[in-house]
Order: structure tokens, then C-alpha cells, then sequence
């Protein structure tokens, strides 16, 4: 690129274009005054030049050369005597003739800008996001972020997709988290809200006859930040195909995720067909619905093997339990500290253990509880070797199994059993149609627009909590990266749904009433997905925090400390929209 600022990119400058008059402009990285001679490390997008500014070049402006200011440097590119082979440009190094300060660096700066092994404080960092995001690392995640989005979009546009964008005022409807109400001023009293997700408008399209839908879409739900959740807003690749079931959108994803994968990373990417995991096995083997493959341990229960002990607490107690293999070396003390994360992170009563010697007697923690009939029986179900240990979870069934996942998470990672360099897929299937409440009451266990298997039959005469949906997620290295349903495409379907659910059909009128009224001309069987982009993006960059890859992220507590939102607003702006507003 050539302007008045510069004739080359900094990083693009090699031994070749030795003699060349150049032009440079970014900004400065280090200065190094050694008195007769100045360096300067000149940095933009492309890489860093050393700068040479020799007294004799007389530049008066040199004095308001500041770190992280802005310059523009004209000067001959020669050979550097001092070689530096870390940088590509560590070859050469140019002599300024000239030099121009465009932006001055008024103030100290909060932190260093590319200073290796300083820890800057979260909060801080987001204050002066706008430099913080000069920083190498995290730059190259904005950029790598880009390259990912068009690399969805060009595979999307490769599979005959088209792209339609939908609207972000829209009505409010339960789908699953709290919505973000927007106040209209036309109508008082009334509220837009900001969409969770496309989900009606792309359902709409398919009955307006467009059958390939995606786009990147922005989604809106007032949640609680998470390190893998972004508070407020997320983008995901919203898709949906009419005249679909659920193997074709598998196929999509299938074909997309990988592709996009192997263009992003040199880790080994699974292909398709991705394995299949129904939920309820999921939940018994892994103690979660989003299971990380890299990790080999299995969940077994051990209920019935410990039904009639009289060991306290296992007694009327599910009993989850995890073998793993060559624990011979490991001393008491890795067994203790695995309990007191199991009790002070978990809210466990606690985590039983035994180890296996070589000869397969059990030895430590509990074995003194476990008589040789059970014992033998364990060994069965969960094929314990020598030099083994087993750790126990007893709780009621919820807990069991939630807590049972977390330990063997914590196990994998303890123990470095995880597959390296790799992303591993997975699909999880057959979800529950419905839950029950907190309440005891009937509830919608994931999307209330899925189609239950079995179709009105399964609704008129199956347990609401033995109907399973047409519902499925994708998974990725222990992360929810996808999730989505062949949809309720049919009036009756939707209104018995609903009912069961607690909704009158007036409700469903109220709530869905474009999409209850679509259904009424000719609605074709549709399917769809909708991958996070943000959490791919996340896993791609090798990133633990969601924030690292959003270029303007929220904090831990949901706020923007760049642009101090959410703030208060004036009275005037509440009394045009209607609003009071009532704080005690």
C-alpha cells in the first residue's frame, strides 16, 4: 500500500530491498537512546522495523517521540550489522531522514503495550480496551476472527445458502433466558425486545419459501457472564433448510465445522460423521450433555452393586464411580486434595476412594466399606486393572451425576489424560421434549419450537417427561458449539406443545402469533442450527476466556468499562419513552 504516510508495511521489509527508499508509519513499540544514536521499533499490523536516528540526521521533531505515539519515518533500508532472527525484518534496519509525528502520546500509558509476562488486571485492560487490543496476541485474534467469519460465510455460500439479515427490534417471547426490552416512544406503555436468537423470523422465511437460510447473527439474553459465555450478546451462524430432517442438518455441520477447523488450526480436526451420543447416556458416561472426548474416562454407576450396604454414605444413595489406570506412584496427598475440591468447589458430602495394588487387592480410602462380593462385581462393570484407583460419588441422583462429570473433568486434566492438539466432535441427541420446574411444573427442556418425536400422537398419550425432541447439540472439546431442532412446523402440534407446557392456545396466539398464523398456508417441514461463533472462535484461538476474542467485550459483572455502559440516563430521555422509574 502506498499514501502519503507510507510506501511499505513494516513487516513486509527484507534483506532484498536493501538501498530502497522507504516510507513507514505505525506506531512506537520501544525507543533506545544511546545518545549519538537513536532505535526505534516501529510496529503496525504487519510486523515491526528497527528505525536508526543518528544525530547527524538532525531532527528536531525526535524530542516528541514518545512510546505508542504515531510517526511516519522517511530513510534507506541497509543490512543490520546486529542481526535479530526472531522478526522477519531482523535482517535489515533503516536509516531515517525524516520523521513526523502524526499522534501524539499525551498521557502515561495504564499498562505496557507487547511486554512479555505482565499480568494486567481484567478490569483495566477493558478500560483502555483501545490499547489493550494493540497488544499482539489478542490484535491476532481480531483479525483471526475475521478470517473465521468469512470462511463460514464461504461455506455457507459453496452449500447454495442465501444470507438475510432480521430484525433486532422484535417481540418478546419465552425462549428459554430474559429477554432485553426496549421501550418504544410511538407506543407507550409497549416494548420491543432484542431477539435471543432469529428463531421465528428464520422459520418465517422457510414458510416465505426461502429454503437455504443463514447469516451471522447477533443474539441478545440477559445472562450471567461466564468465562466460555459473553453477558448480553453473542453471534452465532444462524441456518435453516426447508424440506429437511435432522441427518440434513447434521450433514451441514458435518461438512462446515471441520472445514472451517482444518482453515484455522494445525490441531487434528475430526471429520463427519461425527459420533452420536443420546442425552441420557451422555449424562450417565460423562456426567454432563456437552462431554469432552479428548478425555478417556468413563462414569460407571454403581447403585445396585452397593444396594443394602450399610455403609452410610452409600446407603439410598446413587453411587457414581471413575477408574483410572497407573495410580501406583500417586501419594496420599493427590487422593486428599481430589476430596477437598470435591467438598470446597463442588458442595459434595464428600469423595471415596480405594487404590488397586498389583495384585488387585484393595488398599486406602474406603476398602475396609467394600466386602469381596462387591468387589468383584465392581471389577466387571468397570473393568479395573492393577495399579488402579477408583473414586466414589454418593448423592441423590441430580447431584451424583453433575458431580461425578465435574471430578472426572478435574481427573483428565489432573492426570493429563487429555488428547493434545486435537478437537473432537460430538453430537448429542433424543433430548428430553420437557422438564419439570424448580416449582414441579411442567417445563419446555430446550426449545420450545422443536418437533417431539413421535409427533401430536406422542404429545395426546406419552408422559410429557418420556417424550423426547428432535433436538440436538453439537459439542466440541467439552464446549456447546451448536445447538438445534427440526422444528414444529404444524398448528396442532405447536398448540398441544404448548398446552402441556401450561400456555393456552390464546397464549401461543399472543406470543407466536406470526408464526401460528404462517403455519396456516402451506408451512413446509424445516430444520436448522445455529454454531457460536464466538466459542469457535474461542476454541481456534486456544483461548480459556470468551473475552480474549470479542474486540469490545463486557466484564465479569456485565458491564462495558470502555463506554461506562450500562448508564444512567436523563429524565427527559425516561419521560420520552414513558418510563419511570421506581429504585426502592
Amino acid at each position: 500500500m502506498t499514501n502519503e504516510y507510507r510506501t511499505n508495511n513494516c513487516g513486509e521489509l527484507r534483506i532484498s530491498d536493501v538501498g530502497k527508499e522507504v516510507r513507514l508509519a505505525g506506531f512506537v513499540q520501544t525507543i533506545r537512546n544511546l545518545g549519538k544514536m537513536m532505535f526505534i521499533d516501529l510496529r503496525d499490523q504487519n510486523g515491526i522495523t528497527q528505525i536508526v536516528v543518528s544525530e547527524d540526521a538532525k531532527l528536531e521533531n525526535i524530542k516528541d517521540v514518545t512510546k505508542e505515539c504515531t510517526i511516519t519515518v522517511t530513510g534507506t533500508v541497509v543490512e543490520r550489522s546486529s542481526k535479530n532472527d526472531k522478526i522477519p525484518t531482523g535482517d535489515i534496519e533503516v536509516i531515517a531522514k525524516s520523521l513526523t509525528v502524526l499522534g501524539k502520546c499525551r498521557n502515561s500509558l495504564p499498562f505496557e503495550i507487547n511486554v512479555e509476562g505482565q499480568t494486567v488486571r481484567e478490569d483495566l485492560r477493558l478500560e483502555y480496551r483501545f490499547l489493550d487490543l494493540r497488544n499482539e496476541k489478542i490484535h491476532k485474534n481480531i483479525l483471526l476472527r475475521s478470517k473465521i467469519l468469512k470462511d463460514f460465510r464461504n461455506a455457507m455460500d459453496e452449500l447454495g445458502f442465501t444470507e438475510v439479515q432480521t430484525p433486532i427490534l422484535a417481540n418478546s417471547s419465552p425462549e428459554g433466558a430474559r429477554d432485553f426490552l426496549v421501550p418504544s416512544r410511538l407506543h407507550p406503555g409497549e416494548f420491543y425486545a432484542l431477539p435471543q436468537a432469529p428463531q421465528q423470523f428464520k422459520q418465517l422465511l422457510m414458510v416465505s419459501g426461502f429454503e437455504k437460510y443463514y447469516q451471522i447473527a447477533p443474539c441478545f439474553r440477559d445472562e450471567d457472564p461466564r468465562a466460555d459465555r459473553s453477558p448480553g450478546e453473542f453471534y452465532q451462524l444462524d441456518f435453516e433448510m426447508s424440506f429437511a430432517t435432522q441427518e440434513d442438518v447434521f450433514k451441514v455441520i458435518e461438512t462446515v465445522l471441520p472445514k472451517v477447523f482444518k482453515q484455522n488450526t494445525d490441531w487434528k480436526v475430526d471429520e463427519g460423521p461425527f459420533v452420536r451420543i443420546p442425552y441420557k447416556e451422555a449424562m450417565e458416561k460423562y456426567g454432563t450433555d456437552k462431554p469432552d472426548l479428548r478425555n478417556p474416562l468413563i462414569i460407571s454407576d454403581l447403585t445396585e452393586v452397593f444396594k443394602g450396604t450399610e455403609f452410610n454414605a452409600f446407603k439410598d444413595k446413587t453411587v457414581k464411580a471413575i477408574v483410572t489406570e497407573n495410580m501406583n506412584e500417586k501419594p496420599r496427598k493427590f487422593f486428599d486434595t481430589m476430596s477437598e475440591y470435591a467438598v470446597n468447589e463442588l458442595e459434595a458430602k464428600g469423595l471415596a476412594w480405594v487404590k488397586v495394588d498389583e495384585n488387585g487387592n484393595l488398599n486406602g480410602g474406603i476398602s475396609k466399606f467394600i466386602d469381596d462380593e462387591r468387589k468383584s462385581q465392581i471389577f466387571k462393570i468397570m473393568n479395573v486393572k492393577p495399579n488402579s484407583a477408583i473414586f466414589f460419588i454418593a448423592d441423590e441422583y441430580n447431584k451424583a451425576v453433575k458431580i461425578a462429570g465435574d471430578i472426572r473433568i478435574k481427573l483428565g486434566t489432573e492426570l493429563d489424560l487429555l488428547e493434545k492438539n486435537a478437537y473432537k466432535f460430538c453430537f448429542i441427541v433424543d433430548f428430553p421434549m420437557y422438564e419439570l420446574s424448580d416449582e414441579g411444573t411442567i417445563d419446555f427442556n430446550h426449545n420450545p419450537f422443536s418437533m417431539p418425536q413421535g409427533g401430536l400422537e406422542a404429545l395426546e398419550n406419552k408422559d410429557p417427561l418420556d417424550i423426547y425432541a428432535y433436538q440436538y447439540d453439537t459439542v466440541c472439546n467439552g464446549y456447546e458449539i451448536s445447538s438445534g431442532a427440526v422444528r414444529n412446523h404444524d398448528q396442532d402440534i405447536m398448540i398441544k406443545a404448548f398446552e402441556i407446557a401450561g400456555y393456552t392456545v390464546e397464549d401461543v396466539k399472543g406470543k407466536f402469533g406470526a408464526l401460528f398464523n404462517a403455519f396456516s398456508y402451506g408451512t413446509p417441514p424445516h430444520a436448522g442450527a445455529a454454531p457460536g461463533i464466538d466459542r469457535i472462535i474461542m476454541l481456534l484461538a486456544k483461548e480459556d476466556n470468551i473475552r480474549e476474542v470479542i474486540a469490545f467485550p463486557k466484564n465479569k459483572k456485565a458491564r462495558d468499562l470502555l463506554m461506562n455502559a450500562p448508564s444512567k440516563v436523563s429524565d427527559k430521555q425516561l419521560e420520552e419513552v414513558h418510563i419511570k422509574l421506581n429504585l426502592e
